[in-house]
C-alpha cells in the first residue's frame, strides 16, 4: 500500500492549524470511520465485541487484509478502558506496534541504532522547491548505486503538485534483486543514509539520527506490486484534483490527532489511500464507478 512506513511511533511534534474536514464530519478527531465501525466490523468476522484485543485483530486481518489497520490494534485495547486509541500512551502504542509489525509486513525487522525522536508531523502547503530537491537526491543515488538502480522515481506526496505534505522527500529505487543487499546497502550509507527497517516487499532508508530527516528511500524490486502501487497512487492524485484535495485535508487532520506518533498518522490515512487506489485501479483498467 502507497506511503507505508516500516518504522517504530516515535515521538513527535506538529503544527496544529486550523483544519477544514467537513465532507468527513465523522473524521474529525482523526480516527477513520471504519475504525469507528468496528462492533459491526468484528461481528460480520465472527467475533463478540468484546473479544480479546489482539485476537481479534488478527482475525479482522484475516477477512479484511490491510482495511484492518494498527489504529484498529489500538482501538480494540482502548475501548474496554473508555479511551479513545490515541489515549493509549506512547510507550503502549510501541509496543503493540512492534508486536503488530510482522503481521503487517512478514519478514519485517529493524536495524538497532536507528531510532530518531523529535521529528516534526507538521503537514506543509506545498513547496515548489521539492521537485527539485528529489532531483539532487536522485542524482547522488544513482551515482553512488550505478546500474543497480534500475529506476529512481520520486513517489509519496511531495511529488504531487499542490498537496500538502511532511516535507520529507519520498524516492523509490528498484533494484533486480532485493535480496543482493550488497549491492546497494553500503552504497546508500555512504550517503548517509540509514538502513530503518527490511521486510519481504522493500527496504527502508532514512538519514542519520544527527542528520535532517530530508529524505525516505525505499528500495524494492523491479516490476513488484509494492512498485507498481506507488507509482500508481502518484499518478492518480497528479491527474485527479478532488482525489488529491480530499487525502490533504485528512493528512492535515489526522496531523493533529496522532501529533505524537508516526505510525498512528501513517496508519490513520489507511482507509482513505485504499480508497483512492480502488478508484485508481478501475481507472487504470477503465472500469466505471
Amino acid at each position: 500500500m502507497p506511503e507505508s512506513v516500516t518504522s517504530e511511533p516515535e515521538a513527535c511534534v506538529s503544527e496544529r492549524g486550523p483544519v477544514d474536514v467537513s465532507q468527513h464530519d465523522d473524521r474529525q478527531l482523526g480516527v477513520p470511520a471504519g475504525t469507528k465501525r468496528l462492533p459491526e466490523r468484528l461481528r460480520a468476522a465472527g467475533l463478540h465485541p468484546r473479544s480479546e484485543p489482539r485476537a481479534a485483530w488478527l482475525r479482522l486481518r484475516e477477512a479484511e487484509g490491510p482495511r484492518a489497520t494498527m489504529v484498529d490494534l489500538y482501538a480494540l485495547v482502548a475501548r474496554p478502558r473508555d479511551l479513545e486509541p490515541y489515549e493509549l500512551s506512547l510507550e503502549e502504542r510501541m509496543e503493540l506496534w512492534r508486536w503488530a509489525a510482522p503481521v503487517i509486513w512478514p519478514g519485517f525487522e529493524v536495524t538497532e541504532g536507528t531510532v530518531r525522536w523529535g521529528d516534526s508531523l507538521a503537514v506543509h502547503d506545498y513547496a515548489p522547491a521539492w521537485p527539485g530537491m528529489y532531483e539532487s537526491w536522485r542524482a547522488r543515488i544513482a551515482s553512488v548505486l550505478g546500474e543497480t538502480a534500475r529506476r529512481i522515481e520520486h513517489v509519496g506526496s511531495t511529488s504531487v503538485p499542490d498537496l500538502a505534505a511532511k516535507p520529507r522527500i519520498d524516492i523509490q529505487v528498484s533494484v533486480e534483486d532485493l535480496e543482493a543487499e550488497e549491492t546497494y546497502v553500503a552504497q546508500l550509507e555512504s550517503l548517509r543514509l540509514q538502513l530503518r527497517s527490511r521486510d519481504q516487499l522493500h527496504r527502508y532508508f532514512r538519514p542519520e539520527p544527527s542528520l535532517p530527516r530530508l529524505t525516505h528511500v525505499h528500495v524494492c524490486s523491479l516490476g513488484s506490486e509494492w512498485e507498481a502501487d506507488h507509482l500508481l497512487f502518484r499518478d492518480y492524485l497528479r491527474s485527479h484534483p478532488e482525489a488529491r484535495d480530499t487525502y490533504a485535508a485528512w493528512k492535515r487532520a489526522v496531523s493533529r490527532t496522532w501529533h505524537d506518533d508516526g505510525i498512528g498518522y501513517t496508519d490513520a490515512k489507511s482507509e482513505v489511500i485504499l480508497d483512492i487506489m480502488e478508484s485508481a485501479r478501475r481507472a487504470a483498467t477503465g472500469q466505471m464507478h
